[in-house]
């Protein structure tokens, strides 16, 4: 499973890119403007850190508001994933688009014939949103399931990926239904590499080594007397 940033903190990028295990990065205007950067510039600038996807929302609501934004931002980097509401005008947009060869992820979706026809559309990615569901007591991991399977029994190519993913269990859930791809804040994706048994472990190791020099150094002492 592909492990992304939903971020636009270029600092938070450059960390968890500097770990070698950054596949790409899901943004929008409204986290670009919290950096105090135009949206243009601050995908740029992510596109040059990151090799894999980078997807920009547009803002528009109506078709030709997104393919006027998608064709932009598509010709911003390579890497570019437009990223398109899952509404009839985003769908008519991702038809579009994607017949542009431009690489679409249809955000919003929040069930399996939501995803079915973002897939029809040409969707590139579709994105489910499991924390969302969760805050309407539904089952968003089993959504991702669900749209994972349906996917599988139809031959369908479109990538799920898991979005509104707000703690370590919906990632490691989102990996064991079969999701391409998970998205996650900065704070969630520190959280991957922590666990009191290895912290436990390495501390363990460290005091056997400075007692294991200890020893070495007496040694090495009374060898020269």
């Amino acid at each position: 499973m592909l492990l992304f940033l939903d971020t636009a903190n270029i600092d938070e990028i450059k960390e968890i890119a500097g770990w070698g295990v950054l596949d790409g990065v899901t943004t929008n205007p409204s986290l670009a403007s919290k950096e105090g950067k135009d949206f243009k510039s601050q995908v740029k600038e992510i596109c040059q850190i990151v090799k894999g996807p980078v997807s920009a929302e547009v803002v528009s609501t109506d078709t030709e508001g997104m393919l006027k934004e998608g064709r932009e931002c598509a010709k911003w980097a390579s890497n570019v994933v437009v990223k398109c509401p899952l509404t009839p005008a985003g769908l008519a947009a991702t038809k579009v688009l994607s017949s542009e060869g431009i690489r679409v992820n249809v955000t919003l979706c929040f069930s399996v014939n939501q995803a079915l026809l973002a897939a029809r559309a040409g969707a590139y990615i579709v994105s489910p949103f499991v924390g969302r569901l969760e805050d309407i007591n539904e089952d968003g991991i089993e959504v991702v399931a669900q749209i994972v399977e349906a996917y599988k029994l139809h031959d369908i190519k479109t990538n799920v990926l898991s979005a509104s993913i707000r703690t370590p269990m919906h990632v490691t859930q989102s990996a064991l239904v079969g999701a391409q791809i998970a998205t996650m804040p900065y704070k969630v994706f520190k959280q991957l590499v922590s666990h009191p048994l290895t912290d436990r472990g390495l501390q363990g190791f460290l005091a056997d080594w400075e007692k294991a020099k200890a020893v070495l150094t007496s040694y090495a002492t009374t060898t020269k007397s």
